[in-house]
């Protein structure tokens, strides 16, 4: 169906590599264990849709809609979700891989990152307002000139980030991990 709304459709074990998703409005569909590696999600609007054990990396999503869309267990390295339409942009990340993934200048307040490994994703200049980093790996992850105030750190590990290129009023944090904010000023914690 080109361009046309797909609606409640449940997608399962499809290799979209080899047969690409058609263009259109996928709306409340599910994809259960797709592979759509390296694909081209261009110009495709999600809505209330749900991705679970799917393998995404590397998938081009150049102007994709993403409207509350989740994706759980799935692995969406080198994702550049900073070049997805910004309007109504809303998603969540269970359980998911976004090493390398890109999510940088994006407004995606109150976004709920769950037990993912977050390796190198690039945050610089998003506004992360609320957002919940729940037991999440974030080494090596850039936040620059992000906003991160409310942003809940508590459970996760890895971050290093500098608080003054960064707002992070409110933003809460555990020790130790919390004390890996302090590494940029040269000073010893006994």
């Amino acid at each position: 169906m080109m361009d046309g709304v797909i609606e409640d459709r449940v997608f399962e074990g499809v290799d979209f590599r080899h047969s690409p998703l058609e263009p259109g409005v996928y709306d409340g569909c599910s994809f259960v264990r797709c592979l759509f590696g390296g694909t081209d999600l261009s110009l495709r609007t999600f809505r209330e849709c749900t991705f679970r054990g799917c393998d995404c990396s590397l998938a081009v999503v150049d102007g994709a809609s993403f409207q509350e869309t989740s994706f759980i267990g799935c692995r969406l390295q080198g994702v550049q979700f900073a070049r997805c339409r910004r309007v109504m942009l809303s998603f969540s990340f269970e359980e998911c891989m976004l090493r390398l993934a890109s999510f940088a200048g994006l407004k995606i307040r109150a976004t709920r990152f769950v037990r993912s490994l977050l390796e190198e994703a690039d945050f610089s200049e998003a506004d992360l307002r609320g957002a919940c980093f729940d037991d999440c790996d974030l080494s090596r992850a850039t936040f620059m000139h992000t906003n991160l105030e409310r942003a809940d750190f508590r459970t996760s590990r890895g971050y290093a980030f500098s608080p003054e290129s960064n707002r992070i009023r409110g933003a809460r944090f555990s020790v130790p991990e919390v004390v890996s904010l302090l590494d940029g000023y040269g000073i010893e914690i006994e």
